[in-house]
């Protein structure tokens, strides 16, 4: 399994779900209804996240999602070399080991 999506709109969670479902790419919601434990976790752990039942279809999923989003304020998402922790595409470090990014 591998976390492809995240955001704390669930509109946008849901539009990506379904695209990739459209596509016929297995995905899952996970943390859909997490955010009433805001206050309990950090409100970044309670975004909603989409989830593919399968690594291989990675390249596919992030074609697919690449193609929703606006193209202004663009960046790839990146995994780490390091650990391979899948890390937004704003984050100059990973977020798991600390290692730099490969677009900074």
């Amino acid at each position: 399994m591998l976390k492809i999506y995240c955001n704390e709109d669930r509109f946008m969670v849901m539009q990506v779900k379904d695209a990739l479902e459209s596509a016929g790419i297995p995905c899952f919601i996970k943390n859909e209804f997490a955010s009433g434990a805001i206050g309990e976790l950090s409100p970044f752990d309670a975004w909603p996240e989409v989830w593919l039942s399968d690594e291989e279809w990675q390249k596919r999923a992030e074609k697919i999602i690449a193609d929703l989003m606006p193209r202004k304020n663009q960046n790839p998402s990146w995994n780490c070399a390091h650990c391979n922790e899948r890390n937004e595409g704003t984050f100059e470090l990973c977020w798991q080991c600390g290692k730099e990014s490969p677009f900074f």
